[in-house]
């Protein structure tokens, strides 16, 4: 079973940076393409951004390109969500997430496997 664990969450003035990590338990971690999604209060799960095998090809969510920054560290079985320009829109749990596949992908059902989340609130 494949376990993915995200940290860097926190409390971040409007305008400041985090940067959240999530590791994952499966040597074969370069096997898969990740992603990265936020639940605000109230709302549904939406994708933010994903990133294939080999960390070469990523894509965001329209709202957060230029400030959120996805990649990967396949050596450390580590993906990487450096947030940038934070706004009080941005606060959500955000969760991290493994395909089974190796290329891109964005709706929640394509995902395999979740951590557990980890909290981002941005003041204004």
């Amino acid at each position: 079973q494949v376990q993915l664990v995200e940290s860097g969450g926190g409390l971040v003035q409007a305008g400041g940076s985090l940067r959240l990590s999530c590791v994952v338990s499966e040597r074969t971690f370069s096997r898969h393409a990740m992603g990265w999604f936020r639940q605000a209060a109230g709302k549904e799960r939406e994708f933010v951004a994903a990133i294939n095998w080999s960390g070469g090809n990523t894509y965001y969510t329209d709202s957060v390109k230029g400030r959120f920054t996805i990649s990967r560290d396949n050596a450390k079985n580590t993906m990487y969500l450096q947030m940038n320009s934070l706004k009080p829109e941005d606060t959500a749990v955000y969760y991290c997430a493994a395909d089974r596949g190796f290329g891109i992908v964005t709706q929640v059902r394509d995902y395999d496997y979740w951590g557990q989340g980890t909290q981002v609130t941005v003041s204004s």
